[in-house]
């Protein structure tokens, strides 16, 4: 159950609407189902005598009993309050009862109290209602209604489990403030997707993801095409900011401003600060050791980000908790790096993707900022590097980066879990469910090559593959060779000993960075693990029709460390051999 509450200036235009057909004639049978005095409110949907005009009045009584210069300019109040998807439909009378539940709990009409606000509460539809009051008690004061929003809150999760309902996650004021229905409404008549709220929030994200300084986030503010205005200290210093959509205008035709932290708590200028001011990174310095430096610059920056992407997931699995914090911030900027250079196919997986992890970066647990500067240093590399296309060592190097982002945003699940952060957790694993489909769409054509490589390996060679996971990693070998994607895997291992490395100790190191067992796909995680820490190419070439791979001819191996035969078959349509191999 879900209440959402404003103020506005306009009774009467709130009840026309509530009594109205709707933009799309969505409403059904309007009704009072409760007031502040039964029958006292004049129910415009049930009596053909009455009016919304009546309503308005008897409503807007204690406001206009005052004189003009004492009366509030905000002095309606409005809580939409709806059913979770998939819980049963409440009568009138259950909703009548959330109704005086939600005005007692949040100071607009406690019980027993003769002289407090005048209300109703609206019913259109079958899973939510409309609480309208107005801001004057009887007596002429005002009501105590602070901290509304978290009361009201509080009392919807005591009703959902009276009632039988989803119980949903208590918020913990970190989250970014909703669109109005105001705005809701006006992106609607506007034909936009989303509020501008919404779309400006995005932008500043974008425009923050890797920034250096100050006037470079400032800059990029500008080159996405938003108006910003910077509130100016006598002294000269800048002391906070605003923006605002071209062409988003009031009636009074002015730019409808909207600064940092009505964004998001964390897009203060002093927040953006607190992240800027932290000791910059040199990229070449903390990524030169792991970068191939003859991949192209988008396919550098995204093996580089990979590494920072790790670390970040072994925070979030550490005792740390500053650290872990200041880690899932650099991730959420990661996210916003991603996806604003990605290729089409991948964009808006991965745009919803960043929106999502949004809401995971903020808790109230205490970031220690200096402990993400590789992971930020990361964004800025991918931003300054450019678009990525979506195919070669570029779609490749990508699904490498995506394939550790979902393991670091299932570990951000775990570690918002275990500390109780329900929202985080929930917005962490929306996240992870959009990376799961923007992975396979990058990886699909560098894992079928790779597979293909893999399938025309000598059987001998596969064999040996075999016998060598089986020794590094006993206790999943049967489920890695039953994956699909284990002849990628005996590519990528082939690859590697023929770049130099010995297949056993490099796949051992790959296994022991990090546990498996989250993962969906270990032979995925595993291949772009070993082409990481092997300095191999992301992707390999797909064999040409009709030509014999140079992988099925003998050669020269490095000697292997004698393992005993497995006692499964490398490929399930050869026979099962048993004893040693000769």
């Amino acid at each position: 159950m879900v209440p959402d509450i404003s103020t506005g200036s306009r009774t009467y235009g709130l009840l026309n609407y509530l009594y109205g057909p709707g933009r799309r004639d969505e409403h059904t049978d309007p009704h009072l189902v409760a007031s502040w005095t039964p029958g006292l409110a004049p129910d415009p949907g049930r009596d053909p005598a009455a009016t919304v005009k009546q309503l308005t009045d008897r409503l807007d009584l204690p406001v206009l009993a005052l004189p003009k210069n004492r009366r509030p300019s905000q002095h309606v109040w409005h809580c939409p309050v709806r059913t979770a998807p998939g819980d049963r439909h409440l009568t009138d009378g259950e909703w009548a009862e959330v109704a005086r539940r939600i005005v007692h709990a949040t100071g607009i009409a406690e019980d027993g109290d003769d002289k407090a606000c005048r209300w109703v509460a609206v019913r259109h539809a079958d899973d939510h209602i409309h609480l309208v009051a107005t801001l004057v008690r009887e007596d002429g004061r005002r009501p105590r209604r602070h901290q509304d929003g978290i009361r009201a809150q509080a009392e919807c999760r005591k009703i959902e489990a009276e009632f039988g309902l989803q119980i949903l996650n208590d918020g913990d004021r970190t989250a970014a403030q909703r669109p109005t229905s105001a705005e809701r409404s006006k992106a609607e008549r506007a034909g936009r997707t989303e509020t501008p709220r919404e779309t400006l929030r995005e932008n500043v994200r974008q425009a923050l993801a890797g920034a250096e300084t100050e006037d470079e986030f400032f800059h990029r503010l500008a080159e996405a095409g938003l108006r910003v205005e910077k509130r100016i200290a006598p002294s000269g210093d800048t002391l906070g900011y605003k923006v605002a959509l071209p062409g988003d205008r009031n009636r009074a035709g002015e730019p409808i401003w909207f600064s940092g932290s009505k964004l998001a708590p964390d897009l203060s200028l002093p927040k953006i600060r607190q992240r800027l001011d932290a000791e910059p990174a040199d990229d070449e310095a903390l990524f030169a050791q792991h970068a191939d430096e003859q991949a192209p610059r988008p396919a550098r920056a995204r093996r580089d980000a990979t590494h920072a992407a790790e670390r970040a997931a072994s925070a979030l699995g550490g005792d740390d908790d500053h650290d872990a914090a200041a880690q899932l911030i650099g991730v959420g900027e990661l996210f916003d790096a991603v996806a604003q250079t990605s290729a089409a196919s991948t964009r808006k997986e991965l745009a919803d993707a960043a929106r999502a992890f949004e809401r995971a970066t903020r808790s109230h647990i205490r970031a220690e900022r200096t402990a993400n500067r590789a992971i930020r240093s990361a964004a800025r590399s991918i931003i300054r590097a450019g678009n990525a296309l979506g195919k070669g060592e570029d779609g490749g190097a990508t699904a490498m980066l995506l394939s550790t982002m979902v393991l670091v945003t299932i570990a951000a699940v775990r570690w918002h879990s275990a500390r109780g952060h329900a929202q985080q957790a929930a917005a962490a694993q929306q996240a992870a469910h959009h990376l799961r489909s923007a992975y396979r769409s990058a990886a699909a054509a560098p894992m079928n090559a790779m597979r293909e490589q893999g399938r025309r390996l000598y059987a001998p060679v596969r064999e040996q593959y075999a016998s060598t996971l089986e020794a590094t990693l006993p206790e999943q070998v049967d489920r890695v060779l039953r994956e699909p994607g284990w002849d990628a895997l005996a590519a990528t291992l082939d690859q590697a000993e023929r770049a130099g490395h010995d297949p056993g100790a490099l796949l051992q190191q790959a296994i022991q960075w990090r546990e498996l067992e989250t993962a969906d796909s270990v032979t995925d995680v595993l291949v772009w693990r070993l082409r990481r820490l092997g300095k191999l190419p992301a992707t390999v070439d797909a064999p040409r029709a009709g030509t014999k791979s140079r992988t099925s001819q003998k050669r020269p191996r490095t000697p292997q460390p004698q393992v005993a035969e497995p006692a499964f078959r490398a490929d399930p349509t050869e026979p099962r051999r048993r004893g040693p191999r000769r």
